[in-house]
């Protein structure tokens, strides 16, 4: 990993990137042959220029001086085919690199833990598989090879210089070490600036997205004003990073624009006289001289510029592997496909904690036979919600066993556990998609016409078909377009519709209207019929008919039982919140 600060290059890092144009690996060389090709072009024109005055313009050869023109314009003319053609195809190696490092990390994101999300901002997230990621293909477009050509150019040059005047060329290469140092100097400035920049993009990105997403809660709480002050904040932060990358670039560039204006000065004055004593010094030589340090101090420049370029892929870079080196993942070391599901349940003393040493569920036992409907129930925080989160194994649990069918789902591979268990959860989540595509999740062993069928059986296709466009409406980010009402409903077809061996309701019928529930609870019925069923809910009246009634508190099951068989214990934590419900129901 790239450090913070002080190291300006991180070698590891960049083998590492490098290893990502294997695939294309003929393009990688092309690219590399051609930043060869231009650093011996960038010497050749200078060349003819000498030749040209010496030999066609002072001694006034104009037949000459045509065949040189000619020479000149062919050599430019491949110079710029050549430029062509090592800026496209730089391009778009570093646009197939991130293509594959992006598919990667989407890949590898797709199988962090729950506890990663919930852990993580989302803002942050995007900016490292957007943003970041678009800046790490800048180091191959417009960094690493750019670098490459201008060095082996400056090589070239330095060493052509030496061979046709180590007078005029020891004039340059006395300016060249300011440069130099000012360069190093600035590339180290510039790492630490453009890592201070990404941070602050990454924050600003995570604040808008979050206060965009959570709109209605900010305007609803009157939060306008203060969150409007906490972007300025944030954006005058984000501000003062990019004016501190701005402010070591204006001392730099004026600096090696002076030290190129001095060079060239330094040519006239020496070369000049010893051209006019006649001193082995020709003016196509002092003009030569002229030409090729413009040409070493531009890509000096250029250098630094292009430096940037590359630490701020590098940080990008940095930050994209360190979400790549994240080890979130459930183990999915189970290896057994589940053809069908019984649905028999069971938890044998089973703990977990989502911070170590803070117990929320502590040593659950409970079974569940197969095609019961159990209700748990409980006061908020009691660990509901956290039983179905094991049982689809979002979050390893710290001991015990959990098992289906008799068979510890650790042993079961994990796409094929969570494909048996269909769930539909109170905030309901709707892609900004049709509802057709948000029933199916694009999978294409469901069809429209099972769909049609399902949603007649549970009620709900009159509903649907109402909508502008029918199953084809869509219903905009997160489902917008819909009452909370409708969105559980289209949550609960989805969950239906993929007949699975259990089915967990968790808070399904909590903020939905009386409609609404009353077509859920009659599709439950239907559903529930010879499935596991498992349901959540604080609204004791929608689960008196369940076999089984589990009763939660603090993380341990304080009562089991049915319905009548709770009320009948004296003081029970059921009966009393029943009573409860059933006294604020008649108020």
């Amino acid at each position: 990993m790239a450090e913070k600060s002080g190291k300006a290059f991180d070698f590891k890092l960049f083998k590492r990137l490098i290893t990502y144009t294997n695939p294309y690996r003929l393009t990688f060389y092309f690219v590399a042959f051609s930043a060869i090709v231009l650093a011996v072009l960038s010497i050749v024109n200078p060349y003819l220029l000498k030749q040209t005055i010496d030999r066609t313009i002072i001694p006034k050869d104009s037949e000459l001086l045509v065949s040189f023109v000619c020479l000149m314009l062919g050599v430019l003319l491949l110079d710029v085919i050549i430029q062509f053609l090592f800026i496209y195809f730089a391009n778009w190696l570093g646009q197939q690199v991130i293509r594959d490092i992006r598919v990667k990390l989407f890949r590898h994101m797709l199988g962090f833990k729950k506890q990663y999300y919930d852990q993580s901002a989302v803002g942050r997230l995007v900016t490292r598989a957007v943003s970041d990621i678009e800046t790490i293909a800048s180091i191959f477009s417009q960094g690493l090879f750019i670098i490459i050509s201008d060095l082996l150019k400056m090589l070239a040059i330095l060493c052509y210089m030496l061979y046709q005047s180590w007078e005029l060329a020891l004039l340059v290469f006395v300016v060249l070490p300011l440069v130099a140092y000012a360069t190093r100097v600035f590339q180290k400035k510039m790492k630490a600036a453009f890592e201070e920049v990404r941070m602050q993009v990454s924050n600003l990105n995570s604040f808008v997205q979050e206060r965009i997403t959570g709109m209605k809660i900010v305007q609803l709480f009157t939060r306008e004003e203060t969150e409007y002050t906490n972007f300025k904040e944030i954006n005058e932060k984000h501000k003062k990073a990019w004016v501190k990358t701005v402010w070591y670039n204006s001392i730099f560039f004026p600096i090696a624009e002076m030290s190129s204006s001095v060079t060239i000065g330094l040519i006239v004055w020496f070369g000049g006289l010893k051209a006019a004593q006649g001193d082995g010094v020709t003016l196509g030589l002092v003009i030569e001289f002229i030409q090729l340090s413009q040409i070493l101090f531009r890509p000096l420049r250029q250098i630094a510029d292009k430096f940037n370029t590359l630490q701020m892929g590098m940080v990008a870079a940095n930050r994209v592997f360190a979400v790549l080196d994240t080890d979130s993942k459930i183990e999915n070391k189970g290896t057994l496909l589940l053809e069908k599901v019984e649905g028999k349940i069971a938890f044998e003393n089973v703990r977990f904690s989502y911070i170590e040493n803070e117990e929320v569920l502590k040593g659950i036992s409970l079974d569940v036979e197969a095609g019961e409907t159990v209700a748990i129930v409980g006061a908020t925080g009691a660990g509901k919600s956290t039983i179905i989160n094991l049982l689809s194994r979002f979050y390893e649990i710290d001991s015990g066993v959990i098992s289906i069918d008799d068979i510890d789902i650790k042993t079961i591979e994990l796409k094929s556990l969570r494909s048996h268990i269909a769930v539909v959860l109170q905030d309901v989540f709707l892609f900004a998609d049709t509802i057709m595509n948000n029933i199916t999740l694009n999978n294409p062993d469901v069809s429209e016409e099972e769909v049609y069928k399902v949603a007649k059986e549970i009620g709900i296709h009159e509903f649907i078909m109402s909508l502008p466009e029918g199953y084809h409406y869509n219903v905009k980010e997160r489902g917008a377009m819909l009452s909370s009402g409708q969105r559980q409903l289209i949550s609960f077809l989805r969950a239906y519709v993929t007949n699975p061996g259990i089915l967990v309701l968790d808070e399904a019928t909590s903020s939905i209207d009386s409609h609404s529930e009353q077509l859920i609870q009659d599709a439950t019925n239907k559903i529930t019929k010879g499935r596991t069923s498992i349901v959540i809910a604080h609204r004791l009246a929608t689960i008196k008919k369940a076999d089984k009634i589990i009763v939660m508190d603090k993380g341990k099951i304080v009562e089991q039982g049915n319905h009548t068989e709770l009320l009948k214990i004296a003081d029970g934590y059921y009966k009393n919140l029943y009573e409860v419900q059933f006294a604020d129901a008649l108020n």
